[in-house]
């Protein structure tokens, strides 16, 4: 099958899909991009993997792939190189199109689109920051000292005998302020940094509150987006709040699926094939009036990512002064990466990385009320407010967290499967999970690359597991 054969066929593949769900959009528009979705993905995941994490990129390239959907049935015609002299990671279909993404000292990877200069500045080096969270893990790796929480790792990490995998990489356990049991699959440490996907939403929320603590942004007013400035413009109506909800009514698809099919939506051509992805995603049409419908997708976060930039003085370095004076060092999160697209937005709705223990610090932020020590970090309410259900999110979600709080389809299927009804979490698509469980004073940070919806089964008997296990230590 030669490559304009290959192309007509995920192209019929992709325009069934799409007339199935009645979607307004069609295969043909977006038939260019999906390509280039596709191989700028796989770049950019094996590059942060390879050069930020540290991991085997053969091994991930094999696991993702197995992870997504659909996408099996095109590996035969990826190519993957990876240029380790020059930092690089270039992936192709059908040895034609191609996708490149470069890493950067201290920014993590970026995909290369055409010959746009890049936003590569760093933060000078600044006073150290006071730690107001003492460290929760001993310099070596912490086994349970109790038999059933040893158990539940051990079928946390046990395969399943066919697809789909669960591929666990990593589990941290906090309960009552200190880590009492983590583990981690081969070629990963406790300073490995995991891509967080999607989990990274919910420290872009964490942001965007620490803005509202400081008075330079207020969750119920008008986004100050410049080019929705005009009050005559439908766009204007979008809140803060409507962003960190979903509910801002922007058309561009879904982010819920990790599938081939998914490469047509507009959300992941901003994602893969873009320079400059909140300017792609504040030019999205509205499809519903703000605050009415609520549509889970990526656009929402880089947008709000944009906000975090301009509100810190408009530049990488300067987020990431901003993230690690306020949020990362008073928590001892000393392994963080965030990488950016080239206009020096962060990549703020699923490129961070970090360790497994720095992600259960971040929950453990959350566990405490927005305080850590002595230092109030997020505005009082904020926790509450992440936490509360957005209406109609069938899913259970709430303003940059997932929540069990609320009579939602997902929060009842999840409190079925033994995850308590008071738990939220940050999560990311295959598999990456921080939940914070306030009834248990606990914290349980997974981390994987799982098909079957992410594991959710698996996680949630994890969740039960733990609790039954250390339900005594108060």
């Amino acid at each position: 099958m030669d490559r304009k054969q290959v192309m007509k066929r995920i192209g019929i593949i992709a325009a069934a899909a799409l007339a199935a769900s009645g979607t307004a959009l069609t295969a043909v528009a977006w038939a260019n991009d999906a390509p280039r979705v596709a191989t700028g993905f796989i770049a950019n995941v094996v590059c942060s993997g390879t050069f930020v994490s540290g991991v085997d990129p053969n091994r991930l390239l094999s696991d993702t792939i197995g992870a997504m959907p659909g996408v099996g049935l095109i590996e035969w015609a990826i190519g993957v190189n990876v240029d380790r002299t020059g930092r690089q990671v270039t992936a192709t279909l059908l040895g034609g199109i191609q996708s490149r993404a470069m890493y950067r000292d201290g920014l993590g990877c970026m995909l290369v689109h055409g010959e746009r200069p890049v936003d590569a500045s760093l933060p000078t080096a600044g006073a150290p920051q006071p730690q107001f969270l003492p460290d929760i893990a001993s310099a070596s790796i912490v086994e349970p000292s109790d038999p059933n929480l040893c158990d539940a790792l051990d079928r946390a990490f046990k395969e399943n005998e066919q697809p789909p995998y669960r591929q666990t990489k990593a589990i941290v356990i906090v309960k009552n302020g200190k880590v009492v049991g983590e583990r981690y699959a081969p070629g990963y440490t406790k300073d490995t940094p995991i891509l967080g996907f999607s989990a990274t939403k919910s420290v872009t929320s964490a942001l965007i509150g620490i803005l509202v603590r400081d008075g330079k942004l207020a969750v119920d007013k008008p986004a100050p987006i410049a080019a929705w400035s005009n009050p005559d413009d439908p766009h204007h109506a979008i809140t803060v709040d409507h962003l960190l909800r979903h509910t801002s009514g922007l058309a561009m698809g879904s982010s819920l699926n990790a599938s081939l099919l998914s490469a047509f939506d507009p959300v992941n051509r901003m994602k893969f094939a873009e320079s400059d992805m909140a300017g792609f995603a504040e030019r999205a049409k509205i499809e519903a009036v703000p605050g009415t419908v609520w549509n889970y997708h990526d656009g929402n976060y880089l947008i709000l990512s944009r906000l975090i930039r301009d509100a810190t003085g408009g530049h990488a370095a300067d987020v990431l002064a901003f993230a690690r004076r306020e949020l990362f060092e008073p928590l001892g999160m000393r392994n963080v990466t965030i990488e950016f697209d080239a206009t020096g937005t962060p990549e703020g709705s699923s490129e961070m990385l970090a360790p497994a223990r720095d992600w259960a610090k971040f929950g453990l932020l959350y566990l405490n009320d927005g305080v850590i020590g002595s230092k109030r970090i997020l505005p009082e309410g904020w926790v509450k407010y992440s936490s509360t259900l957005t209406s109609a999110a069938w899913v259970g979600m709430g303003a940059g967290f997932w929540t069990n709080h609320g009579n939602s389809k997902g929060a009842n299927y999840r409190t079925s499967l033994g995850m308590p009804r008071d738990a939220f979490y940050a999560s990311g698509v295959m598999g990456q999970y921080v939940i914070v469980i306030p009834s248990e004073n606990l914290v349980v940070a997974r981390f994987g690359i799982s098909g079957n919806q992410y594991d959710i089964v698996g996680v949630s008997r994890l969740v039960a597991d733990v609790i039954a296990a250390t339900g005594e230590q108060r």
